[in-house]
């Protein structure tokens, strides 16, 4: 007898102390994104459709809405970013938005610390307020998402789907600026290398030509006796670009004559076709 009440009490103990694990139904996410210079993450939670009827009904319009499920979205910029023309300073926000048929509020909201809607909504903490127009999908997105768009070294579109609803924004980001003043920067004691980055980032965002030529030269001056034939390949484009044709050649028989000592397939025929065309012309 004893040993069927030892039994049970260990059993009612198991139970006791056993935790029930269970999924959530919205799964929490989080999306981090590169965009030139700039760290972008969202941290939100995913509700699903589940056969109801989202926008108009689950989501009312006119109304604000968390964007996703439980606490409030979050969306962290590491740098200063420009939205619909509007600067936003770098920081965390709560993403809200206000759906409606034909155009949806986009709000970054100081106040980050919410379940959900904050119980007193205060219009001094809109950090930034854009519209935006939905756009219809022609397939049923099941699961509400956040994600980035068309991303390039200057912006990406903050996209937004559910339903068959999809809503973007366009995020620029400060890239060249940031990389301009990191050249500024460096430009008390740089190495022949930095002179060369500085310069190949100019020639490439066409942003000084003049100013990318000097850079290259002193990069080129600062490596004595072995000059990278990238440096002349570099300098050679430069050259062309500001109509200096003769120099320019000059610049990639001498990037030829490096990439043919270190066997570079790549640059022997990039000058060697560089040569041809501006002989020519």
């Amino acid at each position: 007898m004893k040993k069927y009440i030892v039994l049970s009490l260990l059993l009612i103990t198991g139970l006791a102390s056993a935790q029930i694990s269970m999924p959530q139904a919205s799964p929490m996410s989080k999306v981090d994104q590169t965009v030139g210079l700039t760290q972008i993450e969202v941290d939100y939670h995913r509700p699903s459709a589940k056969g109801r009827a989202v926008y108009g009904e689950l989501v009312p319009y006119g109304k604000n809405w968390r964007t996703g499920a439980n606490e409030n979205t979050t969306i962290t910029f590491s740098q200063d970013v420009v939205i619909d023309g509007k600067p936003l300073a770098k920081g965390t926000y709560a993403l809200y938005t206000t759906p409606k048929a034909d155009a949806w509020d986009i709000i970054f909201y100081k106040d980050i610390h919410n379940w959900g809607l904050p119980e007193e909504w205060s219009d001094e903490k809109i950090a930034l307020k854009t519209s935006a127009k939905p756009e219809s999908l022609n397939r049923l997105v099941e699961t509400f998402t956040i994600s980035f768009n068309n991303v390039t070294t200057e912006a990406a579109n903050l996209e937004l789907s559910w339903e068959k609803t999809l809503v973007s924004i366009k995020i620029d980001v400060p890239t060249q600026k940031i990389v301009l003043k990191t050249i500024e920067d460096v430009m008390d004691g740089p190495s022949a290398n930095e002179y060369y980055t500085s310069s190949q980032y100019y020639y490439q965002s066409n942003t000084d030509l003049n100013k990318a030529l000097i850079w290259i030269n002193q990069g080129i001056a600062l490596s004595g006796d072995k000059v990278p034939y990238w440096y002349n390949r570099l300098k050679s484009l430069i050259q062309y670009k500001l109509g200096d044709k003769k120099g320019a050649i000059e610049s990639a028989k001498l990037s030829l004559a490096g990439a043919t000592t270190d066997k570079n397939e790549d640059y022997i025929k990039q000058n060697k076709d560089s040569i041809e065309l501006w002989s020519k012309k």
